[in-house]
Order: C-alpha cells, then structure tokens, then sequence
C-alpha cells in the first residue's frame, strides 16, 4: 500500500476568528493539511483555482457573494473540490444540499462533526464531485467562466447574447467576450426569462434588445444596444420574437 496523503483544505470565512477555530481544529485531525486561508466567496473561487483544494470549507453567510453561489462556481472547475458548508444558521441547509455539499456544519463547529465530514470527503473521487455538480444547477446569479489566471466572473444582468460554436459558448457582456462550455439548452433552462431565442445558435438578453431590422431580401435581425452588428434571426423565430416584444 502506498503512503495515504493529506487531504489539502482552504478554510473560508469572512470572520478571523472563525477562520482561527477552524485551522486549530484541523491541527488536531490527522491527515489534514490547510493550504490556504480566504475571506469572500470571490477569493475563494480565486484560491481554489490556483491551489486544487480537496476541500474547501465554505462560510454560508458572507459579504458579496454568499458561500451557497460560491460552491457552484466551485463546481464549474476542472478539479471541483468538496464542500463541507460552515454557519452559524440552520436554515440553509436544504440550499447546501442543492449545492451538493459533503457536509453542513453549524457553529461553533465541533472537531468530532468536522472530523466526520472530512472522512466523507476523502472518500468521494474527482469524478463523483463533478457528476454531483453536474446534477444541481440552479439559477445563478453570475456565469464563471475558466481562465489560465483563473475563474472570471460575468453577472447575468450584464449579458447581451450566448452565442454556440460548436464545442464551446460565447458569453458577450458589455465587458467583452469569454468562452464557456455551458450548452444552449442548459442555459436556456437556466436562464429562461431573461433570455431569448432567435437562432438555433444564439440566445440574446431580453433586456438589450433594442429592434428588429428586416433587410432586402426579408430576412431579420436583431440590434442589441451596446453591440455593433446586428445577430441574424432565423425565419421560425421572427414571428414568434415580434409578437412577444413589438420591437
């Protein structure tokens, strides 16, 4: 048999106090590393990319994004780690098992649970982490897109249109353009109410739809305000697209 390795976890939480139990905590458990320390779910998505945790223990209750948002962004890494939720409130639990957390511990967290949660995770694999992030999205308030620098950020309310090609998604936002891998079909599902199909291959944000242009030879386009060129709509959609807007 080989030698059994530590399990490398980032501690979470916006209170140092917080963050202090729980890495003495930790000491007193065997096999258990803390590689990192971070204090907003946006630094711990940053975190999480640059170290591969195996688990990250995640505040529920945080300043900006909460730890419940946090963790489906944590599922949308290459690697997702576990995660083993912390909070001093009862009523998320039924959100933290919708986010597929190993774990939900209410403060101040006890080494026995805590103990307990880590051997759960340690005997999940990489694989099992995705399938179960895979099975429970629900609507995000942001879409996470993977850089080399790390996992960017695009709130929904700031995208003007996906757009398919293929294998991947582009996210156009009025900051730019990313790439995702998020089908058409999730994220209309997802995204519904807010979104718009006029193509097979494009789905554009309700609220920058500005009018539809037909040209010469009849055929529809949309303009979206903050975007240059026009996106072509296909001919089933038009109709539908006019009655439902009057644009």
């Amino acid at each position: 048999m080989g030698v059994a390795t530590k399990l490398r976890v980032l501690i979470v939480d916006d209170e140092p106090p917080a963050r202090e139990r729980l890495r003495s905590l930790l000491a007193e458990i065997a096999d258990v590393e803390v590689i990192g320390e971070a204090v907003n779910g946006h630094e711990a998505l940053k975190e999480s990319h640059d170290l591969a945790p195996d688990v990250v223990l995640l505040d529920v209750r945080m300043p900006g994004m909460d730890g419940i948002e946090a963790a489906r962004h944590l599922n949308v890494l290459e690697e997702p780690p576990a995660v083993i939720f912390t909070t001093a409130y009862d009523q998320y639990a039924v959100e933290a098992f919708d986010a597929h957390a190993v774990g939900y511990l209410l403060k101040p967290v006890r080494k026995e649970q805590l103990a307990a949660s880590l051997a759960r995770a340690g005997r999940l694999t990489r694989a099992q982490l995705q399938r179960l992030a895979a099975a429970g999205e629900e609507r995000r308030s942001h879409i996470a897109a993977r850089h080399r620098e790390g996992v960017r950020l695009i709130p929904i309310e700031k995208v003007q249109y996906f757009l398919a090609d293929q294998k991947y998604t582009t996210v156009r936002h009025v900051n730019g353009e990313d790439l995702i891998e998020d089908s058409l079909r999730l994220l209309e599902s997802e995204f519904g109410a807010a979104f718009v199909r006029i193509h097979r291959n494009a789905l554009v944000g309700v609220k920058y739809l500005e009018r539809i242009e037909r040209n010469a030879d009849g055929q529809c386009f949309v303009r979206l305000r903050g975007c240059e060129a026009p996106l072509q709509v296909s001919r089933r959609m038009a109709g539908e697209l006019k009655e439902r807007f009057r644009i």
